[in-house]
Formats: C-alpha cells, sequence, structure tokens
C-alpha cells in the first residue's frame, strides 16, 4: 500500500431539516452491560453511530415507525418507537452465536475470494453518482487530556463506483475548532486531508491503495474466525505483509458478505517493525529539537447495505505517537483520531461539487474552519454525540479561552 494520506503535521499553535423529530438513548450490551460504541443506528437511509459510551442522538424530519441498530458480532435489532418514547431508548444488543451449519468452509486460496470480490464491486456498489452528508470529527489528546478538538458537517460527491476517486469531492458546510490555550500544550497537530479521508480511504473505490494486482503481490492471505454483520454470514479474509518494500506495509481484516460477496468492512494497522518507514508514512513535518516516534497508525472503514447498494457509512482514524524534547527527561504521548459517519445519501438529481468550493486533500482542517462557542452550532444537523469525556473537555477548552 503506497499511501493512504493518513499523514501528520506537527506544529506549534500560534442543509437543515424543516422539522424535527429526535430519537435518542444508549445501546448497551445484553449480557455485560457495558455500552457500545460506533453502532449504526438508522432510519431509513438516515444513520448514525454511537459515541464512545454508546450514546447516540437521530434527528428526523417525520417520526419513524421504527430505527435499525446494528454492530458487528451483534445480532441487528429492529426497536420499535412507541408514542412519546423517542429518547433516553436503552437499546440491548445480543451477542451472535455463529451455528456451524451457517459456516460454508472455505479450503480453497483466500485471496482468491478476494479477487471475486473485486470483480463483483460494480455489481454491489453505485453505478451512478451519488451525494452523501457525513459528519466529520478530529481530536487530539495530550497523555490523556484533549488539547485539540474540530468537527464538521460535509457534503461528499462521489462517483460510481466504476470509476476511480478522481472527480470525488468534499465540500465543507460548517465547521468549528477548539485549541488549547494552556502554556503546557505547546505541541498541536494537523491531520492532512482529514475530511477527504472518506474518498481516499474508500479502500473498495480506491483500488490503487490496495486491492490491485501489485499492491495484493505483497501480502499473504489467510483465512480469518467468520462474523457477523448486520445478521448477514462475514467471511474474513486476513492480510499480512509478505515481503520489504520501500514503504510501510498493513496487517488486516477483510470482511466479505458470504452470499453478495461485497466487502463489508476493512481494517488495516500499519507495520511498525521499520519505525523510519512508519514515520515517513504518518509525518510531514515536526518542530526543530522534537523527535518523532510512531507507535500506531490504524483505519477501520465500514459499508452499510441499503436500497440494493453497498456504501461507505463509517471510517475512523488512529495515530498515536510519542514526542521527545531536548533536555527533557520524559516522551509525551499524544494520540489523534479522525472519524467520520455517513448521515444521509442521495442517489436523484445529484450535481458535482465544484472544484473552487472543495476541500483538499493538502489542506489541513484546521485551517480552514474558525473558532466556536455556540452550544446550538449543530441545530438539525445529525452528528456523532460527543462522549461524556469529550463533552467535558469541550467546556474546560471554552472555559480556557473565554479566561483568555
Amino acid at each position: 500500500m503506497k499511501q493512504l494520506a493518513l499523514i501528520i503535521m506537527l506544529m506549534v499553535p500560534m442543509v437543515a431539516l424543516a422539522q424535527q423529530t429526535t430519537v435518542g438513548g444508549t445501546v448497551i450490551d445484553e449480557k455485560s452491560g457495558r455500552p457500545l460504541p460506533q453502532v449504526s443506528v438508522s432510519a431509513g437511509r438516515i444513520s448514525v453511530v454511537t459515541n464512545e459510551d454508546g450514546a447516540f442522538l437521530l434527528k428526523l424530519g417525520d417520526k419513524p415507525a421504527n430505527i435499525t441498530v446494528s454492530h458487528l458480532g451483534y445480532k441487528t435489532k429492529k426497536v420499535t418507537l412507541r408514542t412519546g418514547e423517542t429518547e433516553n431508548l436503552k437499546i440491548k444488543l445480543q451477542p451472535t452465536t455463529i451455528q456451524l451449519r451457517e459456516v460454508v468452509i472455505r479450503t480453497g486460496n483466500p485471496r482468491d475470494i478476494v479477487e471475486i470480490a473485486i470483480k463483483k464491486i460494480p455489481e454491489n456498489y453505485s453505478r451512478q453518482p451519488e451525494l452523501l452528508k457525513a459528519f466529520y470529527r478530529e481530536t487530539a489528546m495530550k497523555r490523556k487530556h484533549f488539547i485539540y478538538v474540530a468537527e464538521g458537517v460535509e457534503d461528499m460527491y462521489k462517483t460510481s463506483y466504476t470509476r476511480g476517486v478522481g472527480r470525488d469531492r468534499v465540500a465543507i458546510i460548517k465547521g468549528r475548532r477548539l485549541l488549547s490555550q494552556k502554556q503546557g500544550d505547546t505541541l498541536g497537530l494537523k491531520v492532512m486531508g482529514g475530511p477527504v479521508l472518506p474518498v481516499q480511504l474508500d479502500v473498495v473505490k480506491n483500488t490503487e491503495l490496495l486491492l490491485n494486482q501489485e499492491e495484493m503481490d505483497a501480502y499473504s492471505y489467510s483465512w480469518g474466525t467468520p462474523e457477523m454483520i448486520n445478521d448477514r454470514l462475514q467471511m474474513v479474509v486476513l492480510i499480512e505483509p509478505l515481503f520489504s518494500r520501500e514503504y510501510a506495509l498493513y496487517h488486516g481484516k477483510l470482511y466479505i458478505d458470504n452470499e453478495r460477496l461485497a466487502f463489508t468492512r476493512i481494517e488495516l494497522s500499519l507495520d511498525m517493525s521499520d519505525k523510519e518507514k512508519a514515520t515517513r508514512t504518518m509525518l510531514v513535518r515536526k518542530p526543530f529539537g522534537v523527535k518523532f516516534k510512531p507507535r500506531e497508525l490504524s483505519c477501520v472503514v465500514d459499508y452499510r447495505y441499503t436500497d440494493g447498494v453497498t456504501r461507505i457509512s463509517y471510517l475512523r482514524n488512529t495515530f498515536k505517537f510519542n514526542c521527545d524534547w531536548k533536555k527533557r527527561l520524559f516522551s509525551t504521548s499524544f494520540t489523534a483520531t479522525c472519524e467520520m459517519a455517513v448521515t444521509d445519501s442521495q442517489s436523484e438529481g445529484v450535481q458535482p461539487i465544484v472544484s473552487r468550493n472543495s476541500f483538499d486533500s493538502h489542506d489541513a482542517y484546521y485551517d480552514k474552519v474558525e473558532y466556536f462557542m455556540d452550544p446550538e452550532y449543530w441545530s438539525n444537523y445529525n452528528i456523532i454525540e460527543p462522549s461524556e469525556s469529550l463533552d467535558k473537555a469541550i467546556r474546560k477548552l471554552v472555559s480556557t479561552y473565554q479566561r483568555n
């Protein structure tokens, strides 16, 4: 994989709905009671995902009869919404037990299944242009506290999956950012091309990243344990670097629908055995006197099947690294996260986003949006609700900014 555009730059910081029905609550594991993050909650094409606390808030024009709740490794649940029971829902998901009779034992080369799934991309994914509405958030943590939060609503224009990503575009509708004003938080970061990641990291559409002959030859393939997604059996193919290249390769899992042979989830983690190669993949530039030590670069891309079409639905990127300063005894750990959830899609009467209005992959989101303090900023837009810890961090950053 030559480049995932998951690069960071260290720096020293110097369409609304006319009516609204909200459906909110928490999704938990039925057995353990623990909250479940990244669960898909949808009503038709409109959807959100739960935050780290398992919480969600779905904003709709009309009250739906029910919502669908689905998550990897759990039975999909359809929740009927009764009058007056649309908020503070507590939804319990039951872990899936795969029966032996459900599993088709694969004894052949798993790469063959991957290649069949590639050939079926035009059949399984959209053959016409679409406009996706998405919510995007990027955060940075120094050790265990947040030092940066930026988020926004974006339009994403995608051409047919029979074409590449060259004409796909992203436009920022509304965005905001917060940066720590504490004197000790002297190191920040910029994620290059962050809001464009759903275009660049749509691995199924952007086959130059992984799903092409040259890149696939660099990996070995084996069968993983089958999983269930949306009550459908998924074959799991594990990929590992087969030999060394001039750039860092990835460890990964490819989830493929057992019947449709469509890619439904892709998990990738950068190989860290060669720190120099990993650094070249992750880092654009850094301040003088700072030593960069990569620890993790991983991403998850989810696809959801609706209306006979499989679409990208969720993406999460995680960067972890340490920075050493000259004349300091201990290094400092940093974690940066980029997260995107598609909240709606449109297939009819779609027009391309003109280039002058689009976000460039070489841009940093930090430079394109402004500071905010409006508590009603998101109004009727569907977003990934901030977790309790993130919400506290946002309030703290706002308070610090106001004092300064």
